[in-house]
């Protein structure tokens, strides 16, 4: 593209949110790292690492169609020593998240996309901070939902008064993965981390106030808690109340019983009501009633439509364009995903108890 720089990016990290998801014909695409980096005509992969051999072979084979001369490493200090980048992604499991990004930040490139969870918990989400501060490398953490056309357009709705003053939030998150272990900490597999990461960061952002001053959840207490009925380490339902300066009453709740995956958020104010989440789109506001007279009920704003694309991957990475142009900020950063991470270590201890 004349007169605009492209950009080089590595991948490490070829596995299901690295590339393979791409392929997933449901999901609205771009679904991976790999396709949204093609997608964008100002980026040009030019390496991915991957440690299984046939995840790398398959990755490298489909982005050679897009660049002949792209590299394929085993490890990331190969793939690091091979060459500088403008963008580094890491796409690797959360127990690898640490080790990788001090490798990756070291190297020093022009950005680093990193996927959710920071880390494991605090203390190594910690250390990148600092080492993100120290070599003067950005950051940005795909909490992808934040870059997401219908939760961008929530978070307008809300912001602009159009449901009055806040009284609850309930966020709510269902699937069969145990919400908690013990057991899991080195491993990260449980819901609390992986998924409630999602729903506890899109929660934060729809209380964000519109200057972009954080509005942190606060004043934390677990309202319920259930137990494997054979494992009574194992979490299976949980749900925590907050306190936020936007909204007295926001309640999280987890469960690892279900038989399906669901993600939603309802937004209840005092003048509308807002139910967002994976298939679900629901704006109303407060209108003459037409079931009992001098009432009001609540009924469809007809002049919100559900966005034809969310978007939610093309716009993390244009954004990482633009912030590279100088023309913004980054929308999700390590302090917004740190945010995140200590309120679910909050959660965390408290289920401890």
């Amino acid at each position: 593209m004349r007169g605009k720089s492209i950009y080089t990016a590595a991948i490490i990290g070829c596995g299901r949110i690295g590339f393979s998801l791409g392929f997933d014909k449901k999901r609205e695409a771009p679904a991976s790292h790999t396709m949204v980096l093609l997608e964008n005509r100002r980026i040009k992969i030019v390496a991915g690492c991957d440690t299984f051999e046939d995840n790398l072979e398959l990755w490298k084979k489909y982005v050679k169609k897009f660049n002949r001369d792209v590299k394929a490493y085993s490890s990331t200090r190969e793939l690091l020593e091979a060459q500088k980048y403008d963008i580094v992604v890491i796409a690797v499991n959360e127990d690898s998240h640490l080790q990788t990004a001090l490798d990756v930040i070291g190297s020093k490139p022009r950005l680093v996309i990193l996927e959710k969870p920071v880390a494991l918990n605090t203390e190594e989400g910690n250390k990148i901070v600092k080492a993100a501060e120290e070599n003067h490398v950005p950051v940005l953490v795909n909490h992808e939902r934040r870059f997401s056309e219908d939760y961008k357009l929530a978070k307008k709705y809300i912001d602009e008064g159009k449901i009055g003053k806040l009284q609850t939030v309930n966020a709510r998150l269902d699937s069969g993965l145990r919400v908690y272990a013990k057991s899991e900490e080195e491993s990260g597999a449980y819901s609390l981390l992986h998924d409630g990461t999602h729903l506890v960061d899109i929660t934060m952002f729809l209380l964000e106030k519109s200057s972009g001053q954080k509005d942190l959840l606060k004043n934390m207490k677990i309202t319920s808690i259930v137990r494997d009925e054979e494992k009574a380490d194992v979490i299976r339902n949980v749900t925590a109340n907050f306190e936020s300066e936007k909204c007295p009453d926001v309640n999280v709740s987890i469960s690892g019983r279900s038989r399906y995956f669901g993600f939603e958020i309802d937004v209840i104010g005092t003048e509308g009501r807002i139910k967002i989440g994976n298939g679900i789109f629901d704006f109303t506001r407060r209108q003459q009633s037409k079931l009992y007279t001098g009432f009001y009920s609540l009924a469809a704003d007809k002049k919100i439509k559900r966005p034809k694309k969310t978007r939610y991957f093309s716009n993390m990475i244009q954004n990482a364009v633009d912030f590279l142009d100088g023309k913004a900020e980054l929308k999700s950063t390590l302090q917004t995903g740190m945010n995140t991470l200590y309120l679910l270590e909050a959660m965390k201890m408290r289920l401890g108890e």
